[in-house]
């Protein structure tokens, strides 16, 4: 309880020093070293035996981290199944629901980290990791995360519908969506190219694809095999998947790029990749060098998952993943000094330390 006026504005004072204007620390390599030493090879266990289990959370766990940063930023707020302030949340929106999958895999990895350094690593410090290492266990690539992140406390269904990317955008819309985080045209080529492994929902493809179809910008042969795949009424929740790579679609390779002059990518968003003079350069430099988008791609996961982070003493280390730390009575009334929108920047009750 605050007993008087002056307490009142003293922690007033406290507050406005913690707002988004305030100096924020950087993330860094090695963040964890001294505070929790095994933090990245426990993330990395976890990994390799769901992987191991089902080579397709890999590519699951990639676009965990896309979904996240992508929204609000990489704060973990994907992996929140409550919302505090009601409502549905991220992982309930269509971009997300029901494909969106790699949960049980970072629950794996807090688990196993809160053991050995309770209350130290947050969750979408985790999230980053385990995307490293599953472009690592698809594709031979090891990069350094810098890590420092701290968990938010909000997801909104809207944000997601809002922020992320869908696969029937053209390419001057995912230009312009990803240059709102930051990224450029090349970058955004790049990343697409993430779709070399994992598979898609049919509600994802078959209609727009039947529209190429008749404009010539997809393999009849292929049309058909999809046709045979998903039922004629599919939709968001039919649960018929297919791989977004026909040739090695559990290898993080650049063969995606390579299949899109042969009229096979899957999704319209694809396609629209070599129909762009923009992009279109980018596409045939990928398919004809592998060496340089692997090299080109570890440098825009390292710039994607610095997208609006939280550090220092903004936000959390939440316990559980998935939902919030319970509030302490003092956290409760500065959250209610804040202005609105900025509560993610209010002083948590669990601290990280580097």
């Amino acid at each position: 309880m605050i007993s008087s006026a002056t307490g009142l504005v003293a922690l007033v004072a406290a507050v406005c020093l913690l707002l988004p204007a305030s100096s924020r620390a950087q993330l860094q390599v090695g963040f964890y070293n001294t505070s929790c030493p095994n933090a990245e090879t426990l993330v990395r266990q976890a990994v390799t035996a769901a992987v191991a289990n089902n080579s397709g959370l890999a590519a699951g766990l990639i676009r965990l981290h896309f979904h996240d940063c992508f929204v609000r930023g990489c704060d973990a707020s994907v992996l929140l199944s409550v919302n505090p302030g009601g409502g549905n949340t991220e992982r309930d929106a269509a971009p997300s629901n029901p494909s969106l999958r790699g949960f049980n895999v970072i629950d794996a990895a807090k688990a196993a980290v809160e053991r050995s350094c309770p209350r130290t690593v947050s969750c979408a410090d985790i999230l980053a990791f385990a995307a490293r290492d599953s472009v690592n266990l698809t594709g031979n690539v090891f990069y350094q995360v810098p890590a420092g992140r701290r968990d938010g406390n909000v997801s909104t269904e809207q944000a997601a519908l809002d922020n992320l990317p869908g696969p029937n955008l053209t390419a001057t819309e995912l230009i312009t969506g990803f240059a709102a985080k930051n990224l450029t045209a090349e970058e955004m080529v790049i990343l697409s190219g993430s779709h070399t492994i994992g598979r898609s929902h049919c509600d994802s493809f078959l209609f727009k694809n039947r529209e190429r179809l008749a404009g010539g910008t997809i393999s009849p042969a292929y049309q058909a095999l999809l046709e045979a795949l998903c039922p004629p009424t599919t939709s968001q929740f039919t649960p018929n998947t297919t791989e977004i790579d026909l040739s090695t679609p559990a290898v993080l390779d650049n063969n995606y790029y390579k299949l899109l002059p042969l009229n096979l990518g899957l999704h319209f968003s694809d396609d629209q990749l070599i129909r762009n003079a923009t992009t279109a350069p980018s596409v045939a430099a990928f398919a004809a060098n592998e060496t340089l988008w692997k090299e080109r791609f570890v440098a825009a996961m390292i710039k994607m998952g610095n997208i609006e982070v939280k550090t220092g003493a903004q936000g959390e280390v939440r316990l559980n993943c998935s939902v919030v730390n319970a509030r302490s009575s003092a956290s409760a009334i500065i959250e209610m000094l804040l202005p609105a929108g900025a509560s993610d920047d209010a002083p948590a009750d669990e601290v990280a330390t580097s």
